[in-house]
């Protein structure tokens, strides 16, 4: 049998030195991945995605994620345009679309996106009246896309979607909109059943004025309602019988 020469610790020293040497310089970035890589300090190139060859020691690779991000905006307490204090959160739905600019122009885009998406939620709605808040969200939504998307394009990062998700509103206030609603439905149901008394006395009008016009409409009219009446058994039918009808059988003085 053959006999190999021992191998010395120093060999294998090297050897594993180089592999692991190797197995850092290799990286795989996914499809929604990029990577800015600083050698010495200096941006030299962005990459992905793929297999990419970094310089271990000398090269420095940081991972960028090109999905859409969704952060919910912890709840803010906000005093409306007429001095009504609330509590409103929202989500906001955004993405880095230059890398470079997300990883250099500001420390950590998540966190810097997040404490913009706090304090523009606070200014916009402050300038809100509550009935404002309340029914006229999409315009609301909007205007805090526009402003905090503004705020972060220097970063590269790009606002998609802002939206209002609660309103809290404060007990004694839920209990005066309650009775405000109250009141409304009260004033509508006043305002059908006035209409309703309208048309008809309008529609018996009509009827009065086609009467005086045909006189034998009333006798039958006089006559359906007889139908009516001796459809149920129980009534009773008194029918009145002209005078005249009656003299034949009274007796002449």
């Amino acid at each position: 049998m053959p006999v190999f020469p021992p191998v010395s610790m120093g060999i294998l020293i090297v050897i594993f030195i180089v592999v692991s040497l190797l197995w850092s310089s290799i990286k795989v970035l996914k499809e929604y991945e990029r990577g800015v890589v600083f050698r010495l300090g200096r941006i030299i190139a962005l990459k992905g995605p793929g297999l990419i060859i970094v310089i271990p020691g000398i090269d420095k690779l940081i991972r960028v994620s090109l999905r859409t991000v969704t952060m919910d905006v912890p709840s803010q307490d906000v005093i409306t345009k007429d001095n009504i204090t609330v509590k409103v959160n929202a989500v906001v739905y955004f993405r880095p679309i230059d890398p470079v600019r997300a990883i250099t122009e500001v420390e950590d885009f998540y966190y810097a996106t997040s404490q913009i998406a706090q304090t523009t939620l606070r200014s916009i709605l402050g300038q809100s009246q509550l009935d404002d808040l309340l029914s006229k969200r999409d315009e609301l939504n909007a205007e805090l896309q526009k402003v905090i998307d503004f705020q972060t394009e220097p970063w590269g990062v790009k606002v998609t979607t802002v939206e209002v998700k609660n309103v809290d509103l404060p007990s004694e206030m839920q209990r005066a909109i309650a009775k405000q609603a109250e009141a409304e439905r009260e004033r509508r149901a006043k305002i059908i059943h006035a209409e309703g008394e309208f048309q008809a006395s309008k529609t018996l009008a009509d009827a009065a004025a086609i009467i005086s016009e045909q006189p034998i409409a009333l006798q039958l009219r006089y006559l359906q309602t007889l139908t009516e009446i001796a459809s149920e058994n129980s009534s009773t039918i008194l029918f009145p019988i002209p005078i005249d009808l009656l003299k034949v059988f009274m007796p002449k003085d």
